[in-house]
């Protein structure tokens, strides 16, 4: 490959508004990024949030004399972490979770469905580049996490399969 073709992968990098290019032919590797690289921005943004101060917890109202008492509320900080045996897939970019391939198609998966290593299972879309997301191995859909068309970020749980 010579300087020339790389200038043409280069603007047709520009010109399809891609990040990421990578190419392997007869022994030789070729990979090209454009802009931030997502783990250094994912870094970033976790700096951020652990900046961030907390918000402070809301004051327990107290209760009048002869009224019921307070009532202790559970934490839902482990209410999408998965169940013994399963497995979590998490989302490998930052980007607009879609379960199918358009608003008309079936959903990839479902709950309760099974599906085997290597199959589409969702879309996430970054950057107007629509990206399949494929299973990292077989097993039956315990749940599904994201919701249809909502933001994800790099690591967020997606689904749970029990292999």
């Amino acid at each position: 490959m010579d300087l020339k073709e790389i200038k043409q992968i280069i603007e047709l990098m520009t010109k399809n508004e891609l990040s990421h290019f990578h190419l392997e032919r007869d022994g030789m590797k070729i990979k090209l990024k454009k802009g931030m690289d997502a783990d250094a921005l994912c870094d970033q943004l976790s700096a951020l949030q652990a900046a961030a101060p907390a918000p402070a917890p809301a004051p327990i109202p107290a209760t009048a004399p002869g009224g019921p008492p307070p009532v202790a509320v559970a934490s839902n900080e482990d209410a999408d972490a998965p169940a013994a045996g399963e497995v979590e897939i998490t989302s490998p970019m930052v980007g607009t979770f879609y379960t199918s391939s358009s608003p008309e198609s079936p959903a990839f998966i479902e709950v309760g469905g099974t599906v085997k290593e290597g199959a589409v299972i969702c879309i996430v879309e970054a950057m107007k580049v629509m990206n399949e997301i494929k299973a990292e191995q077989s097993g039956t859909v315990t749940r599904v996490i994201a919701e249809n068309g909502t933001p994800v970020q790099y690591g967020e749980p997606l689904f749970h399969i029990r292999p």
